[in-house]
């Protein structure tokens, strides 16, 4: 076992000079995030497994943050950026060989299992885990589990053997969070949404064509384009054999008021949203949802408010994802640099929504 597989508690090992200083000598990993040593002399501070010489204790004072330390004076260390880089490939390849342990073993492997394959304690393993995913543990395995049955589905003889192929022990276990992953009963899943209702309707927005869906728990699609043939086949294509049904005078209504929340998104969309996504998905949406109009916001930003800085490229790839337009407002989100990067209906309507989202927001200051 290394040095940092018996710490049980990380959280509360660091939290005294004299158990941070041990860190130090030890050049502990699983102390880095915790704190960072500062040295007086040089005037710079480093992370406790920095691979820089080490100083006299009594010339070493501790901070919380980088940031702390950058208040009292200190700058980094210049050998910090290397150790970041080393730090960074040793991080990645250990969560990249979890995964695959994740994706290979059945059962699947606990926290503990995946810690002690990886050396360091639970809560570190945990804590970097989800920091280079954006996924705990258990979502990451539930996510695999969820993508093994829908393929599993589409090609099993039997709902039953596509649940004992996609690693589930038993039928009730599975039927428990069956509808969760697939957004419908399983055996309409595997009938490519056979039974499955879903009702729609093409209109015209200030963006172009407009198709809006809706499925028995709520919106499931806002497409826009320029052909509303196309969109319509984009929607075929999600579920080949669902019932689709032409929207009624009601239906175009509840259209109608898509078109306005489109229109003017300030005065909101109070209508049921069918949100079906991976775990990560779900908590990028939910985030996006939270930008105000006439707001936007980097990829990078959206990373650091769902507790994931590191996972700025599957931000992107949520966004890209994403099958409601306007009203999860991928939209408002650009690169750091203030690009406006891809867009899944195009990149123009994605800047003329901006623009009258901007001009809104004047007008309303004004």
């Amino acid at each position: 076992m290394s040095r940092n597989a018996k710490r049980a508690e990380p959280a509360d090992a660091y939290i005294d000079a004299t158990s941070r200083w041990a860190a130090v000598l030890a050049r502990d990993t699983a102390a880095d995030g915790h704190f960072v040593y500062a040295v007086k002399t040089t005037g710079v501070y480093c992370s406790p497994s920095s691979s820089a010489r080490l100083p006299r204790r009594e010339n070493v004072e501790f901070f919380d943050t980088p940031q702390a330390a950058q208040a009292a004076g200190y700058r980094p260390s210049r050998r910090a950026t290397a150790d970041r880089g080393t730090a960074a490939k040793r991080r990645a390849a250990v969560v990249e060989q979890a995964c695959r342990l994740i994706e290979t073993s059945d059962p699947q492997p606990g926290l503990q299992e995946l810690a002690a394959q990886a050396g360091i304690s639970p809560f570190h393993f945990h804590r970097i885990f989800k920091s280079e995913t954006g996924l705990t543990p258990k979502d990451y395995a539930s996510a695999h589990r969820a993508g093994k049955l829908r393929r599993a589905l589409g090609r099993a003889g039997s709902v039953t053997h596509a649940i004992y192929d996609a690693g589930f022990n038993s039928n009730s276990r599975f039927y428990e969070n069956s509808e969760a992953m697939l957004g419908m009963r399983p055996g309409d899943y595997r009938g490519g949404g056979n039974h499955a209702e879903i009702r729609f309707a093409v209109g015209q927005c200030f963006l172009g064509a407009i198709l809006v869906a809706r499925s028995q728990r709520g919106i499931c699609a806002i497409f826009l384009g320029d052909d509303p043939d196309r969109l319509v086949h984009e929607l075929q294509d999600q579920f080949p054999k669902a019932r689709l049904i032409g929207g009624d005078r009601d239906f175009e209504q509840l259209v109608a008021q898509v078109v306005g929340f489109i229109e003017s998104p300030e005065q909101g969309l109070n209508l049921p949203l069918d949100i079906r996504g991976t775990a990560f998905q779900e908590r990028v949406w939910k985030a996006l949802r939270e930008i105000p109009p006439g707001v936007a916001v980097s990829y990078a930003l959206v990373a650091q408010r769902i507790g994931s800085p590191r996972a700025v490229r599957a931000v992107a790839q949520a966004c890209g994802a994403n099958r409601l337009a306007v009203a999860i407002p991928c939209h408002r989100v650009v690169r750091r640099d203030g690009d406006l990067s891809g867009y899944r209906w195009g990149v123009e309507r994605k800047r003329e929504l901006l623009r009258r989202e901007g001009s809104m927001l004047e007008d309303g200051e004004a």
